[in-house]
């Protein structure tokens, strides 16, 4: 099951071990079950502390297994085998459960220990899914540390009986003691404050207590922590507030235009981001989200938690997020048939009818990457050609279970009040309505900015873009901003991070030229 490079690897991990772990499987006669047996047994192999209980588990869905400390109960299964991104998920679970200690702040874990009540999680996954592994991981670790908790990895395209039941369209998708739960990335900290009555009320009082900053960056993508950075590295007291670290790059699968990294991905870089902040004193409030921009010789922000935060400058690296066709039907069936990320919730889609809304390099690659896992894909271009680059374009040409649509304007999803059941789109041409039956829709058409808090503060472009000058400055004095949510163009990673890190020095710069009522201000 493992190769001999996969293997070497986890006996290295494996020798972290402190104490004995067992796992306790649920198979039948089906050969996936006997993939699991065989993935267990090479486990089993490389340390003396992993056993395999003779006692199989018939209770339990099949193929499965759980992992235990010996004469305690089970908290951490896995519905399916755990490969691909959910390999990691294995390894930590393994190590967690065999004593080593977790990386999460020691203020969380206590946090998880001190959950009172009875949780049994469920997360429907798909292993090409790069969003899932958080999900899967975090939990986990809580079912480790706390044992009212437990929680179960499903792998949705195996037992695709239980995802139609449940009637899933997109992972991860968590389920809460039966009942829905939360679906899409989700960190530790925002499932555990989701479950900790009071914890939000305890973070508001800790930030509004916290003192000015000299530079507050909000936002955490990579124009955020190269501004955070760069202030960090000039002495001066900086904070961050994130709606998530990592910004778009968590949604991002395949990288390969990061100068001097031949190739990588969203969520490899995400984690690379995080670790460089954490190397420098930054203060960093993750999953906040800001409301409100208040100018002033103190700048404030308030967050939609209801904590204000005071700095003498701001960069703003809000980002931007997925453009809507803001059509009748699209937000009532999102994550029920619409969806926005095709290497997430393809796999759910498997021998169905689907669309791809969106002809440039986006919607091409979606399409390509669907058509190996549905029966048809429909690709639907607003524009009278294709906007993809020519090699994308004559592959996509190539595929047999394609349709291109072009002139053709999205006007409807269609559901039965369950799922999506078909889309509509007028001819452009000649304005007929076609009706196209189909059980999922992928949006592909671009980015909007993230700056709807910032309406009437800031000056924005029609486009909703924050205007910028050169040295990142906004219209409001002390205020910079840099990345996906400007005017710069060319929407690229390494732009945003050399963005980012202008803005911080302008920023910088603004400080030590600004007067001494400010720049001295406590």
């Amino acid at each position: 099951m493992l190769d001999a490079k996969l293997k070497t690897q986890l006996k290295g991990y494996l020798e972290k071990l402190t104490r004995p772990v067992e796992i306790i499987a649920s198979v039948g006669d089906d050969d996936k079950s006997r993939e699991m047996l065989e993935l267990l047994h090479d486990i089993i192999a490389l340390s003396p502390l992993v056993t395999l209980d003779p006692e199989r588990d018939d209770s339990q869905m099949k193929p499965s297994f759980a992992l235990r400390r010996p004469g305690h109960p089970s908290h951490v299964r896995f519905a399916g085998l755990p490969m691909g991104h959910e390999f990691t998920s294995l390894v930590l679970a393994l190590l967690q459960a065999g004593g080593h200690p977790s990386k999460a702040a020691p203020a969380v874990l206590e946090q998880i220990r001190g959950l009172d009540g009875e949780f049994n999680f469920e997360t429907f996954v798909s292993l090409t899914c790069q969003s899932c592994p958080d999900v899967v991981q975090a939990l986990n670790l809580m079912a480790v540390v706390n044992p009212k908790i437990h929680h179960t990895m499903i792998d949705g395209a195996l037992f695709q009986d239980e995802v139609e039941k449940r009637q899933i369209m997109a992972v991860p998708t968590v389920f809460l003691n039966g009942q829905p739960f939360g679906q899409g990335r989700m960190e530790l900290e925002e499932i555990v404050a989701k479950i900790d009555v009071g914890g939000a009320a305890r973070d508001v009082a800790r930030f509004n207590a916290k003192a000015p900053y000299d530079v507050l960056v909000v936002g955490g993508g990579p124009a955020g922590a190269a501004a955070a950075i760069y202030a960090a590295r000039k002495g001066i007291r900086t904070g961050i507030a994130a709606e998530r670290l990592g910004g778009q790059l968590l949604d991002t699968v395949g990288i390969e235009n990061f100068i001097s990294v031949k190739e990588t991905d969203g969520h490899t870089l995400a984690t690379g981001l995080e670790q460089h902040i954490a190397v420098y004193d930054v203060d960093v409030m993750n999953l906040q989200r800001a409301a409100a921009l208040i100018p002033g010789e103190m700048i404030e922000v308030k967050l939609t938690n209801g904590a204000s935060l005071k700095a003498k400058s701001v960069v703003i690296a809000t980002g931007a997020r997925w453009r809507e066709i803001n059509v009748p039907g699209e937000r009532e069936y999102r994550n029920r048939g619409v969806a926005y990320c095709p290497h997430c919730d393809g796999p759910l889609f498997k021998g169905k009818r689907v669309a791809v809304i969106g002809g440039g390099n986006s919607g091409v690659e979606a399409a390509i990457d669907l058509a190996g896992l549905v029966s048809h894909v429909t690709v639907v271009e607003f524009d009278a050609q294709l906007r993809a680059d020519a090699v994308l374009t004559r592959k996509l040409h190539s595929l047999p279970n394609v349709t291109v649509l072009t002139s053709a304007q999205t006007t409807e999803v269609i559901g039965d009040g369950q799922k999506v059941t078909a889309l509509t789109y007028k001819d452009r041409q000649s304005n007929a309505v076609h009706t196209v039956e189909l059980a999922g829709v992928f949006v592909q058409i671009g980015l909007v900015p993230n700056t709807d808090w910032l309406k009437g503060t800031v000056k924005l472009s029609p486009r909703g873009e924050i205007e910028v000058d050169a040295r990142g400055q906004t219209s409001v004095p002390g205020v910079f901003a840099a990345g996906d949510c400007t005017i710069v163009p060319y929407k690229q990673i390494v732009i945003a991070m050399g963005e980012g890190a202008k803005a911080s020095l302008s920023a910088f710069d603004y400080l030590i030229r600004s007067p001494l009522s400010v720049a001295a201000a406590a």
